[in-house]
C-alpha cells in the first residue's frame, strides 16, 4: 500500500510540474525593440556615445538572454537585423555597442558569429 501512495505522490507532483506555466522565449520582436534606439549609433559608425535609450535596451535585452536558446535567439535576430540594415551600418560601431554601454556580452556582436555554437 505504500508503493501505491508514492506513485500517486510521484504523479501528483508530474501532472502539477507539467501545469507550470512554461517560460517565456525571448523574440525577434523583443530582440528589435531592445536595439532600436542604437540605429543612429550604428550609422553614424560610433562617432558619439550611444545614446541612453540604445544602452538601456541593450542592458534589458542582455538581462532577458538568460538561457542558451535566448542568447542564440538573440543573436539569430541580430544577424537578421543586421542583413536588414546592410550597409547603412558601421560593423565596427555595431561590435563595439556593449562595451561602449558598459555591459558584458558573452559573444561577439558580429554578422559572421556562428549562433549555434553560444552557450
Amino acid at each position: 500500500m505504500a508503493g501505491k501512495g508514492g506513485l500517486v505522490l510521484l504523479a501528483v507532483v508530474l501532472v502539477s510540474l507539467s501545469l507550470a506555466a512554461p517560460s517565456k522565449a525571448i523574440t525577434c520582436q523583443e530582440v528589435a525593440g531592445s536595439v532600436l534606439g542604437c540605429v543612429p549609433y550604428v550609422r553614424s559608425g560610433g562617432a558619439v556615445k550611444p545614446p541612453a535609450p540604445c544602452c538601456n535596451g541593450i542592458r534589458a535585452l542582455n538581462s532577458k538572454a538568460v538561457s542558451t536558446l535566448d542568447r542564440q535567439t538573440a543573436c539569430r535576430c541580430l544577424k537578421s537585423l543586421a542583413g536588414v540594415l546592410g550597409r547603412s551600418m558601421n560593423l565596427g560601431a555595431v561590435s563595439s555597442l556593449p562595451s561602449a554601454c558598459g555591459v558584458s556580452v558573452p559573444y561577439p556582436i558580429n554578422p559572421s558569429t556562428d549562433c549555434s555554437r553560444i552557450r
